[in-house]
Parts: C-alpha cells; sequence; structure tokens
C-alpha cells in the first residue's frame, strides 16, 4: 500500500482488490458484540475539513475510533482559518500535534496532493473531497457495494479477490461538478467495470472523452444493460449559471423514477452519494425501493474507511485484524 490516497488512479487493480477485501475483514468484525480492534492504538488521525460534511467526516471518525486510534476533528469555521490561517500554517501545526494521518476535504482541488507533497508534514494524507476533482474512498465504497450485489453472492467473504470485469455502470446527472464521478470512472475501470456516463451536455466536463469510460446524453437508452445505476447529486450551490432550463425539466430528462425502474433488469442496483435531492435527480420510489443500496452504501462506508486507515498506517500487520 502507498503512503498517501490521494486519487482513484493512485490504486491499479491488484491494489484496489487488496482495499476491497480488507474492508470485507473490517466489516466481518462489525458483527461482533465489541466492534474496536487495537490496530491503531496509540497512532492519532485528524479529520482537517475545509467544508462541511456530514457523512463523510463521521465515517473516518468512526472508522478510526473503532481501529482504537486517537481523533482530532478540525473544522475551519470557527478556527484560525477563518481568521486567514494559511494552509501551510495548518499543517505546521498539525505536524506539531504528532499526526499520524490527515483526512482532509477542501473547496480547492489539489488541496490535498499540496498536503502531501509539500514537506510540511510527514503524515498519511488521505484524500476525502477537493473541490470537483476527487473522492477516493466514496468511489472504493461504492466499488465494495457493487461488489456484494453483482459478484459471488452476499455471503460473507463470497466475492473476496474478485473485481468488477465485464459489469455496467451507469453514472448519471451532475458530472461537471462531481469529485464522487471522475473517481468511480478510474477506479472501476480498473476493476475491469464498464462505465457509462450520462448527462446533459452542459453537465458533462471538458475532455471527458480523454476518460476511460462512454458518455451518453440519452437515459432511457442507458439503463437496459445496466448491473447498476448510480445517480449524481445536482450541485446547485456549485452552479453559476444555467446549466439546464428547469428543474423539471432536468427531472423529466434525466431523473430515475417510477417508470424508468420499470427498464432496469431484476438484478440492477440503484445507488446515490447522498446527500439526495429528492424529487430532482431521483424520486422516493427509487430512493426507498427494493433495488437501492444507498443506506448501504452509508455503513459499507465505515468499513472502507477502517480498512483504508489499516493499510495506510499498519499495513503490515495482518495479525491484528482477526483479533
Amino acid at each position: 500500500m502507498m503512503r498517501h490516497l490521494l486519487s482513484a488512479a493512485d490504486l491499479d487493480r491488484d491494489q484496489a482488490v487488496q482495499v476491497l477485501d480488507t474492508a470485507e475483514e473490517m466489516a466481518q468484525t462489525q458483527h461482533r458484540e465489541i466492534k474496536k480492534l487495537p490496530t491503531l492504538r496509540g497512532r492519532t488521525v485528524i479529520n482537517l475539513f475545509f467544508e462541511d460534511s456530514t457523512r463523510t467526516r463521521v465515517s473516518f471518525e468512526a472508522a478510526a475510533k473503532r481501529l482504537s486510534a486517537d481523533v482530532i476533528n478540525f473544522s475551519a469555521k470557527g478556527s484560525s482559518v477563518s481568521k486567514g490561517e494559511s494552509l501551510k500554517d495548518t499543517a505546521l501545526t498539525l505536524q506539531a500535534m504528532g499526526a499520524d494521518a490527515v483526512v482532509i476535504r477542501h473547496g480547492a482541488s489539489g488541496a490535498p496532493h499540496r498536503l502531501a507533497t509539500s514537506g510540511w508534514i510527514d503524515s498519511s494524507v488521505v484524500n476525502a473531497g477537493d473541490g470537483t476533482h476527487e473522492h477516493p474512498t466514496q468511489a472504493l465504497l461504492d466499488a465494495f457495494t457493487m461488489r456484494h450485489h453483482l459478484v459471488g453472492g452476499r455471503e460473507p467473504g463470497a466475492a473476496t479477490g474478485q473485481d468488477l470485469k465485464g459489469k455496467r455502470v451507469t453514472i448519471v446527472g451532475d458530472v461537471l461538478h462531481s469529485r464522487v464521478a471522475r473517481s468511480n470512472v478510474l477506479l472501476l475501470h480498473a476493476l475491469g467495470a464498464e462505465v457509462t456516463l450520462v448527462a446533459p451536455p452542459t453537465l458533462l466536463p471538458q475532455r471527458v472523452d480523454t476518460w476511460p469510460c462512454a458518455t451518453s446524453y440519452d437515459l432511457d437508452a442507458s439503463l437496459g444493460e445496466a448491473d447498476a445505476v448510480m445517480m449524481l447529486r445536482v450541485q446547485q450551490e456549485r452552479m453559476n449559471a444555467a446549466y439546464f432550463p428547469s428543474a423539471r425539466e432536468y427531472s423529466r430528462r434525466y431523473g430515475l423514477d417510477a417508470r424508468r425502474l420499470r427498464l432496469l433488469q431484476d438484478h440492477t442496483i440503484v445507488m446515490h452519494p447522498g446527500p439526495m435531492n429528492r424529487g430532482l435527480e431521483i424520486s422516493a420510489d427509487a430512493a426507498d425501493g427494493h433495488r437501492s443500496t444507498i443506506v448501504e452504501q452509508v455503513g459499507n462506508g465505515v468499513s472502507v474507511r477502517m480498512a483504508v486507515l489499516y493499510l495506510l498506517l499498519a499495513g503490515g500487520e495482518r495479525e491484528e485484524v482477526s483479533r
């Protein structure tokens, strides 16, 4: 395992499968009466969040605590950052605190890479989302969820060692502003899946033709062969222009509703990274139906982030997981 996790592109097929297999081991320990493992006892993990987050921050906090690490949550609001402190000075403060790992979410694309390569800190750095760039642990938990449903049955450990070769994944919506979409395309490609991005032309990024995926403007035509359909949140807070005529028009053309659910194969799962805009990109029928893995994804996020922290900070101590 590498020292940092900054991008889904950091992981080749074997490394990605190693993370997913380790997450499977972690998930099995979470069914015990005592969920904590001693693996990272004495280590310090700092959650450094410059953007608001609930799911990701709490997930990383739970993951670190279940590995017995000491956790410090650092929010930009109410801190010296709000008074103008630079990323460098914040990093030097964390270094002085003796952080072993820094989990960073930042509004600027590239901030985690800067933190990891600047020489300001000696800690491992995990990218928890940077601007519109990447969110690698979200892609890992999505792949973990797909593997559970689409590969080798759902018994514990049944999918161990397997990738997603030949599985078809359709990712729909605001790709332009989505760090989740980019990370998923890179990781799923490494795992052998065939990915199709579906969005209006205005919500596809420039040079998307260089990504290892197909693109389409027609959602209905893309649903019939999909094994998994991932709906992306319309990130209206990042939009400074009219990217589509109206919410009603967007929902009509690119929303997953009851009619479109009937186009799916029997085994196809419905995913969403959250938070959802119900009634815009996804209807209640899709979000709450039997195909939905949305709540499951949140739970899987803890196991995957446990695996990432474990491999980065104690990757050679395999025996600790089974204790």
